[in-house]
């Protein structure tokens, strides 16, 4: 039976349900300067560094701004949507009573910003559930490198083949798997890992259709103790 002694999560598509926050924001954005969102445009920029973003943004469209700007821009679109409305995934909290009542260490490695996810964490409650946050911006590489997960294992005092990367882009699970860590994809309707099922799959130790998948193979095949489990989300 392997031994699981850390937990790292990405927030967007995977612990939040808030893909449709950032879609809405894609679309007011680029349409207040007369330009509808390319079709491949969220799958491109998914596993960037907001700076990395804003630049190829500009880059793409022609757009006379500068990074700050629009970032600055994304981040009021962003603020309020997360502090008032996003959700929490359904299942996603038990697993996380789970891990906790069982001495998992949880990180977040994650390309959104605290500023935006902070007070939406917070109103949720599980702020203080993380020992560790990483965000790509601290990590100066995107997640197409398995860099912010090694940073934040690291920072959790676990070696890699001991820790979960939970993620909802092909992306970001290769590059985790590459970096020695077991791998939970977690499938998002309204993300991008559905773009390609078979690239998921692989990509994917452990492939999640809903978070009750997880408790299951966190019983059965880690050996976690659900006795102890308190459900908080009632």
């Amino acid at each position: 039976m392997s031994n699981i002694k850390g937990a790292i999560f990405d927030l967007d598509g995977t612990l939040l349900d808030s893909m449709d926050v950032w879609s809405q924001v894609d679309i007011e954005f680029l349409g207040k300067r007369e330009i509808e969102v390319p079709d491949d445009y969220s799958k491109i920029i998914a596993p960037m560094t907001f700076r990395e973003v804003a630049e190829y943004t500009i880059e793409r469209f022609d757009l006379d701004e500068t990074p700050e700007d629009i970032m600055e821009e994304w981040n009021l679109m962003a603020e309020q949507k997360y502090a008032n409305d996003v959700m929490l995934k359904p299942g996603a909290l038990e697993v996380l009573n789970l891990l906790k009542n069982n001495n998992v260490k949880l990180g977040i490695a994650t390309t959104n910003i605290s500023r935006v996810f902070k007070a939406c964490l917070e109103r949720l409650n599980i702020y203080d559930m993380f020992e560790v946050i990483t965000e790509t911006d601290n990590v100066g590489v995107a997640k197409d490198k398995p860099d912010i997960y090694l940073m934040t294992a690291e920072k959790l005092g676990v070696a890699p083949g001991e820790c979960a990367v939970f993620e909802d882009i092909v992306m970001a699970l290769n590059s985790a798997k590459a970096g020695g860590f077991m791998t939970f994809g977690v499938w998002d309707e309204f993300g991008w890992a559905k773009v390609d099922r078979d690239a998921f799959l692989s990509a994917s130790d452990f492939p999640l259709f809903s978070w009750e998948d997880t408790m299951q193979i966190f019983v059965e095949k880690f050996g976690l103790d659900a006795s102890c489990f308190c459900n908080d989300s009632k």
